[in-house]
């Protein structure tokens, strides 16, 4: 049975999820306050965490934040009443893996949770899938299974969307990658019209992994496609 945190002060709607929830074969854990659901994050290990944006003491996107600076992975779910473009961008740049945006219908909701206890943690392609557990590309050493990065043999950290963007690249060089389609690899669902999201990304891990970011040796720009890994590092 899949264990599911929700962060919601709602009670109607942790009742509703609760019935739902169980018809899939999952517990509901619950949190109606954001310092309380942050010390359960913490505490315990989830398969997925639903989360509100608008919470008593502690806010989703900060929720969000801190769970990511202690580099747990858990699948978030947000749930927003904010239809602003901004606020979505933002809940995917700082780690999380969905939004909904209320109201939504509970079968949306369990959509979406299904889909996301389906994800693998790190989204590959599906055409031979690579096996590699190490991969070396001139002083970069990506260690896939224990997530580490280190250039020079000194670690360089980074955030679950950053490792996964970085590694799904370094496993395929030289293959180019439109910003949608890694949308649809790393957050799983193709967020059309987010494409900032993946710029941002990159701009940060050039910023941590690039030696000079205006002439970057191992992510590089196709233009009028995407990114791709060099083939040449």
């Amino acid at each position: 049975m899949k264990s599911i945190l929700a962060i919601e002060d709602d009670p109607s709607l942790l009742e509703l999820l609760k019935i739902h929830l169980r018809d899939i074969h999952c517990e509901l854990d619950t949190a109606m306050d954001g310092e309380e659901g942050l010390q359960k994050i913490l505490e315990n290990k989830y398969d997925l965490v639903i989360l509100d944006v608008m919470l008593p003491s502690l806010n989703g996107f900060e929720i969000c934040k801190q769970v990511r600076s202690h580099q747990i992975l858990t699948p978030i779910l947000m749930l927003t009443a904010k239809t602003e473009e901004i606020d979505k961008i933002l809940g995917l740049e700082i780690g999380a893996d969905d939004y909904v945006v209320k109201p939504f219908s509970i079968r949306e909701l369990i959509a979406r949770i299904k889909a996301l206890l389906r994800r693998s943690k790190l989204a590959t392609e599906s055409e031979e899938p690579s096996k590699e557990t190490r991969i070396e590309a001139g002083s970069l050493v990506i260690d896939v299974a224990k997530r580490k990065v280190t250039i020079d043999e000194n670690r360089i950290e980074l955030s679950p969307k950053e490792f996964d963007l970085l590694t799904l690249l370094a496993k395929n060089p030289g293959v180019s990658y439109s910003r949608n389609r890694l949308l649809n690899l790393i957050w799983g669902h193709d967020f059309e019209g987010f494409a900032h999201t993946v710029n941002s990304h990159i701009n940060r891990l050039r910023a941590k992994i690039e030696p000079d970011m205006s002439a970057p040796q191992y992510i590089l720009t196709t233009w009028g496609i995407g990114y791709r890994f060099s083939e040449e590092v």
